[in-house]
Order: structure tokens, then sequence, then C-alpha cells
């Protein structure tokens, strides 16, 4: 604001100066010089002073509002050495990188926290089905099984992105699981175009779709009457993968929607404190690791009708190696 009024006083002395020596007749071309060179300052200082500050001042208040510190590392024109360090201190505290792990690290606390020994679960687990199936027990065997299955996949120390096919294999062993609880009240249906077959390879962060599917089980499929299906739709752009999980369950009020795309639409420090204080963490987990990952025009968008159903769509990148996501995050 200081620099703003210092530059619009400078143009408005200058004016009037050149305005005074036109009316009394006096020192017009001395006037008309000083006029001159007071507007050209005034163009160095706008352009050269007034407008970067601008810029970074909108940038440090999208960083303190929540948002990623991508337009302060493009800005080329710093006001003061001082700013500059400044700038790059902040950054290397902020690296998308470092909250991507400090994100991560939540994710894995939460899936965690009651962890024992996986080499004992795993084990015990095995042991549990080959009781079963000594006792022709196959229901409990493979109900096991596919615990165990399920249980390697989510909480194996393994690399943070995945195919889409292997996410997919996931949500089916998930499936399977709460196929034995609810039995004939859900079905699953995947759905892609013969062509695009090619997106299986896409890559996406593990553990993307489970948490999504898991809440249309429980907050749309189990609360209705009768049988419920879950579709797992794959389409693509041209250099988006677009994922669209739909239930036919009990669909949200307007109100809990609008409240859940607000929270999902938050930047990401935001996001994240919400998700501790008000619940949705898994949810909200999924999109800020999406927005960490990716970027913040990547993420997650519901749509819901009450007594219709709910429609998430998961927009992501389009990429099928790890030299495409390095290419990226450049």
């Amino acid at each position: 604001m200081l620099c703003a009024g210092v530059f619009v006083l400078w143009l408005i002395t200058s004016v009037a100066a050149l305005l005074y020596a036109y009316k009394t007749r006096t020192l017009i071309k001395e006037s008309i010089l000083y006029s001159v060179a007071l507007i050209i300052c005034s163009c160095i200082f706008y352009f050269a002073i007034f407008r970067p500050y601008q810029r970074i001042d909108k940038y440090l208040n999208l960083f303190l509002m929540g948002y990623t510190s991508a337009g302060i590392k493009e800005e080329t024109c710093m006001l003061s050495p001082g700013i500059e360090e400044l700038i790059k201190v902040l950054i290397h505290l902020v690296e998308s990188e470092q909250l991507l792990n400090a994100n991560k690290r939540q994710a894995q606390y939460l899936a965690l926290q009651n962890q024992i020994n996986p080499h004992f679960l795993y084990n015990t687990l095995d042991s549990i089905r080959s009781e079963a199936m000594l006792e022709g027990n196959d229901v409990v065997a493979e109900m096991t099984e596919a615990l165990a299955t399920f249980f390697r996949y989510t909480i194996s120390k393994g690399e943070n992105m995945v195919t889409l096919e292997e996410e997919l294999d996931n949500i089916k062993v998930y499936f399977l699981i709460q196929k034995h609880r609810f039995e004939e009240r859900i079905n699953l249906e995947i759905e892609y175009d013969k062509e695009d077959e090619f997106l299986l390879r896409c890559l996406l962060p593990k553990l993307t779709l489970q948490p999504v599917v898991e809440n249309s089980i429980i907050h749309g499929i189990e609360r209705k009457i009768g049988s419920g299906t879950i579709k797992i739709v794959l389409k693509c752009t041209e250099k988006r993968l677009i994922i669209e999980i739909n239930d036919d369950g009990v669909g949200m009020r307007p109100e809990v929607l609008e409240k859940l795309n607000n929270q999902l639409n938050q930047p990401v420090f935001e996001s994240i404190q919400l998700s501790k204080n008000k619940g949705g963490i898994a949810i909200m987990n999924v999109n800020n690791r999406i927005h960490l990952i990716y970027g913040e025009e990547y993420g997650m968008t519901v749509y819901s009708t009450p007594d219709v159903g709910t429609d998430t769509v998961i927009n992501l990148p389009l990429i099928t190696s790890e030299r495409q996501l390095e290419n990226m995050k450049e």
C-alpha cells in the first residue's frame, strides 16, 4: 500500500506541475522537461519496484493462505538481497516434497497406529487359513487369504506410486472381503473402453481408490434398503486420467455435499488441519497427496443427489512412467 501511495503521489505531482506551468505560462519548457523526467522515473519505479512488490506480496499472501510456493520460486526480480534470502528459506522449509513426506507419514500413522509385526500378522493369517482348509471351511480360508493379501498391499513398505491395474486389483480383494459381510447387497463393476486398456499402466498414488470405495459402501450402500452397485469408470483426455467412482446409495444432502467439496478445495495446509479437526481423514488425505504430488489443479470432486447416489471424480495427470512424473515436478 505504501508503494502504491508513493507512486500515485508522484504521478499527481508531475501532472500538477505541468498544468500549473501551462496555466501561468511560466517556465513551460523547464516544467515539461521536469514532468517528462518524473513520468520516466515513475515508469521505472512502477515496473522495476512496484510491480515486483505486488507479485511477491500476492505470492506471500497465497503462501500464508496455504497454497504452494511455486509462484515465489518463479519470481526472478527480488526487491532486496534480504527478501531474496528470506524467500529461499521459506521455499526450503515448505518444499512440496517435504510436505508430501509429512502427509505420507500421517497416512502411515493412521493406517499402522495399531500395527503389530507384519510378519507375525501374515503368519497368523496363513495359519488360520491352513486350519480352515484342513477343516474343509473354504469360506474362512478364502476370506483369510483375501485379508492377508489386502494387508500386504496396504501396510507393506513399498513404492508410493503404483499402477492403476495394481490399485484395481486391491479394490477387487477389498471388495471380496466386504462381500463376505454384505453378501449380495453390494456389487462391483469396472468399466473402460477396450482402446483405453493402456490406462491400466498409468501411475497414481498408492491407496487412492480404496478409501473412496469404502466411503461409498459405508455412507452410501450400507444405509440403503436393498442391494447397491459401485461402478468404477476409467476415462482419459489427451493429458488427464479421469476415474469416476459411482454408487447408487442414499446420496448426500446439498449442505453436506457443499461442505465436503469446500474441504476438498481448501489449500493443502488448511485441508490437513481440517482433516485433523473435523474427520474425513481418509478422503482428505487422498486429495492432499494428489495436490502435493501433481499440483492443486488435480484432485477430487464429489457430486451427489439424495436417494439417487454419489459420484466421485478423481482427476490425475496421464502419466505412465517415473520419468514423466519427475519431468512434471521440475
